[in-house]
This record gives structure tokens, sequence and C-alpha cells, in this order.
């Protein structure tokens, strides 16, 4: 079978390009990183990707805050080319910093007036700083949504394991009305729980350590309405092999969402 094409959007200060790559290898795609003046300015057309990841970093800085200015080049110079993309149904995969980028971008969690718009004018939710007021840097245990329209999770049987490395990483929405339409629409595609996968319904989330960041109702990952774009904070490209787990976590293998993303974009 080919391998689809996936594009890994590259921009200065990422440095976590080549671990997407590597995974999107090991799961039977065809990575290639681009930067992201190479679509702005014609050199690289982004329709000729099936699948695209913004991955993880220090995009541009974090000079006007994490994953602000990435996001704005998005919004502002890519625009209509990431509004087809999208529109076609190919699948969007943004990780930490590229989490960040989806969110301030507007393409997370989407317009919950337009089924067919793509980008939120005025984005309901946030990432920010960590509750413990420090870089958080552990492993995790994250159980899916068995309900959720997310293309990348909805093959999961079970909770998966990744390590975190952030500073902004707690999810924080506008109100707790928000919070109630993600989860009835089924967008939070992924949450933190306990190392037993313990499931936290009825409670706002698992404590800290395994919520990590505080974010509320232990929100790790948010997809789209339709369900072809997700964004997390931990990082799956770091869990692509069981000798990759320390003994302590607990969890299937995070390229288990690089998979089902592949798997998506070959049928594009």
């Amino acid at each position: 079978m080919t391998r689809p094409p996936i594009l890994i959007l590259h921009a200065p200060g990422t440095n976590r390009d080549h671990e997407a790559a590597e995974a999107i290898t090991a799961v039977g795609g065809a990575p290639e990183i681009v930067p992201v003046h190479a679509l702005v300015e014609g050199q690289r057309a982004l329709a000729d990707y099936r699948m695209l990841v913004v991955p993880g970093g220090f995009s541009y800085g974090d000079d006007l805050g994490a994953g602000r200015a990435w996001a704005l080049a998005l919004r502002q110079r890519l625009r209509e080319p990431i509004e087809r993309f999208v529109q076609a149904g190919k699948p969007v995969l943004g990780i930490c910093n590229g989490f960040q980028v989806l969110l301030k971008a507007g393409l997370l969690p989407g317009p919950d007036d337009h089924p067919k718009a793509v980008w939120s004018e005025r984005p309901p939710a946030t990432l920010t700083h960590n509750a413990s007021g420090r870089f958080e840097c552990r492993w995790v245990t994250l159980a899916p949504d068995p309900k959720s329209p997310c293309i990348f999770t909805r093959d999961l049987d079970g909770p998966i394991a990744c390590p975190v490395a952030h500073g902004e990483g707690r999810f924080v929405a506008r109100d707790a009305a928000t919070l109630d339409r993600l989860e009835a629409g089924g967008q939070i595609g992924l949450r933190y729980v306990d190392p037993a996968g313990a499931d936290p319904a009825g409670a706002d989330a698992v404590s800290y350590p395994h919520n990590p960041n505080g974010s509320q109702r232990g929100i790790a990952a948010l997809c789209s309405p339709s369900g072809t774009v997700m964004g997390l904070m931990p990082h799956p490209e770091d869990h692509l092999r069981a000798t990759q787990r320390p003994r302590m976590a607990r969890g299937g293998l995070g390229a288990r969402l690089f998979a089902a993303g592949v798997r998506h974009a070959a049928q594009m």
C-alpha cells in the first residue's frame, strides 16, 4: 500500500518535528518536514498532503505567548488552504505547542453555530500556565471518550501512556456552559486519569500529579465537532515502543494515535 504523504509543519523554535516524523514513518505514513514559509511562498502546497501535524517546541520563542505567533501565521497567511484542507476531511493533529497553536488560531474547538465553518473568531477556551506554577515533565495516563467522534482516538480500547513536557498546558474554558457543550459533543478526546485508568466522571478532574497542569475536567485533548482536528498536550511521539515506557507508567502506546490518523489519511 502506498504511504500517504504527511506534512509536518516547522516554524522557528519548533524542536519536536523529527520525533513526529519518526512516529509517522513507524505507522506507515510518508512524512515531510516543511517550514511554514515554504507554504506561504508557494514552494509547497498543503493540498498535496493528506494529513497535517503541528508538532511541539517553542515556536517563535513564545515571544507573544505560547503558540500565539504561529497561530497568527496560520490564520492570516494560510487561512484559505487550511480551510480547504479541513473541509475536505483531512486529519490535523497538534501536539503540545501545536495544540496551543490550533486553539489560539481558532481551529479548536471550532465554531458551534456554523457546522461547516472551520475557524472560531473568538475561541472560548485557552491553554495557560500550569496550576503548579512550574514546568511539568512526567508520564501521564490518558483515557479516551468512547462517544467522541475523534478519528485519532475512536479505535482505542483503553488508556494510553505519554509524557508531558510543558509550562502552559492548563486547559481553561470561558465558562461552565462551554465545558458542558464540549462534553456533550464528545469533543474531549482524551482526559488525564490515574495510572489505573480510573474514570473521572462526576469529578472535575483527577488530582495532581495525574492531572499535571490542573486542566478543567481533566482535559488533555480536544477535537473539532467533525473529529478530524485534534490537539493534545502530552507527547504520543515519545511512546512508539513499549521499551520507552518507564516501569511505573501504565497505558498503551501513543503510536496508536498516529496510526489512526494515518489510516484516515490513506482514505483521502
